[in-house]
């Protein structure tokens, strides 16, 4: 449980950076892209669409055989939903300032990068995107992973452009920044996420009978 709450406190840190991003209105990220995209198509708000997608894409992980852990799970159902109760009580007008919105999306990677180290310390796997973009490459083995990423994150992009969802400068920014930012705050607090040891559902069940 005390893991779940480390995963919880990492999402709604998460989420506050990827409001910040938003809020800076230059340009979505792909997956906001295409989110806000559904929004404005469907009689639900950014959460909803974005939690619906989070669990389509957890079922194709599932399909996909990829491991699935709490962390997954608790990632697609709250994430989304984070993010649109964060958007609801921003307090501040629409930003319309170039730079100063430059300036708070880098900062909103920053909060990012925190809330990630934050719940995948608690060793209980990655979101259902991270996890779809590490099946796609098994299936690609040739193909280097940052490019399967740039080619998942360009389909995702093309579906929410045509839905409507903004694009601009800062979808740029999130796409080549974020994990630039991520690895620089990864280095300065002394976390790599490759020496972590995910479990599984089925891993943490076993786990939670013994005890």
């Amino acid at each position: 449980m005390l893991e779940w709450g480390r995963i919880v406190l990492g999402l709604l840190v998460f989420a506050f950076g990827v409001h910040l991003t938003i809020y800076a209105n230059i340009g979505l990220a792909p997956w906001d892209c295409l989110g806000m995209g559904l929004a404005r198509h469907l009689p639900f708000n950014y959460g909803i669409c974005m939690t619906g997608v989070a669990v389509i894409i957890l079922v194709i992980d599932v399909l996909m055989k990829e491991k699935i852990g709490y962390g997954t799970v608790i990632d697609a159902l709250l994430t989304g939903n984070f993010v649109q109760m964060y958007n609801a009580l921003n307090p501040f007008p629409e930003n319309t300032d170039l730079w100063l919105g430059i300036g708070v999306m880098l900062a909103g990677f920053v909060f990012m990068a925190v809330g990630a180290w934050i719940y995948m310390g608690a060793e209980q796997c990655c979101g259902p995107r991270d996890s779809l973009l590490v099946g796609l490459g098994k299936r690609m083995p040739k193909v280097p992973i940052g490019f399967v990423e740039i080619l998942l994150w360009a389909v995702v992009l093309l579906a929410g452009w045509l839905l409507g969802g903004s694009v601009g400068i800062g979808t740029l920014i999130s796409t080549f920044g974020a994990g630039l930012v991520m690895q620089v705050v990864f280095s300065l607090i002394g976390f790599e996420p490759r020496k972590l040891r995910h479990k599984d559902i089925i891993e943490v069940s076993g786990i939670l009978v013994r005890k």
